[in-house]
């Protein structure tokens, strides 16, 4: 499937004024995939067949990520992507999903699962959540220096400033070794990142780091005490969020179900599809 084929199957609905890009396919259970920083659904393609053989697979680019909209003045934050992906339920009408997540994501669907803890009648029921690569535990992460920047006092100039070139770098960069994305990958994932002039909020996004540490007793709260089955699935090679993450899941979460990926870095999904 090419990226322009990905585009043209995309469906919107609308979240507080703005168009959300979504995919909904397949038949059986509901499969929410939830997509990282700072790419899009489109990073599910290489499982999307399989998956939608055996699931109703739903997944939305956030508000701000791939071909939804990106408002600049928006207050961009994890709670209120959570607060979009719910809105998406009730659009479709979905009150049971299987979760599965990847950076960004995996905190939404703490979020999520911290919801569930709260308030045990909410509309909708989180059957399994499967994580992949991302900050579970804000302690545990080794940001790049990209990612400091963008989240720093001149975050807002260092975003003007990426290249395609410094993209492709930094991107290539949390990749496994022998895994790295070819030409024509990064040209895509370039796309959907300038698509809507995405890089003008992308230090707004970037806040998402300190807001994880400020909510850490919430998110890891929600890993230690929910019912819901867990697994983390993890490329180890990850630099930003692997081998230390899959450590901390091992001691933090009751009866951690962790399998390793090895020579898989942060982007699993893309890089060994079939093993994922």
């Amino acid at each position: 499937m090419t990226l322009d084929e990905w585009e043209s199957r995309a469906r919107f609905f609308t979240y507080r004024g703005h168009r959300i890009a979504y995919w909904d396919e397949g038949v059986g259970e509901v499969l929410l995939c939830l997509h990282g920083f700072p790419t899009a659904s489109w990073d599910w393609h290489r499982l999307w067949p399989d998956l939608t053989r055996r699931f109703r697979v739903v997944a939305a680019d956030f508000i701000g990520f791939g071909f939804s909209d990106k408002p600049q003045r928006h207050a961009y934050s994890l709670f209120d992507q959570a607060d979009l992906i719910e809105r998406l339920l009730q659009h479709l009408g979905i009150n049971a999903v299987h979760l599965l997540a990847h950076d960004y994501g995996d905190t939404v669907a703490q979020e999520l699962l911290a919801r569930r803890l709260d308030a045990k009648d909410t509309p909708y029921e989180i059957r399994t959540a499967c994580l992949l690569n991302g900050g579970l535990f804000p302690e545990a992460i080794h940001a790049r220096t990209i990612q400091k920047l963008l989240a720093g006092p001149l975050g807002v100039l260092v975003a003007r400033l990426v290249s395609e070139g410094r993209f492709k770098r930094n991107f290539s960069a949390v990749f496994g070794p022998a895994t790295q994305p070819s030409e024509d990958e990064l040209r895509d994932f370039w796309r959907l990142v300038r698509n809507k002039n995405g890089l003008h909020v992308a230090h707004r996004i970037s806040r998402y780091q300190e807001e994880r540490r400020r909510n850490r007793a919430r998110w890891v709260g929600a890993l230690k005490r929910t019912p819901v089955p867990l697994r983390f699935l993890c490329g180890p090679a990850d630099p930003v969020s692997g081998a230390a993450m899959a450590t901390h899941f091992r001691e933090f979460v009751p009866a951690p179900d962790v399998i390793l990926l090895d020579g898989i870095g942060h982007y699993p999904q893309v890089e060994a599809p079939a093993r994922v």
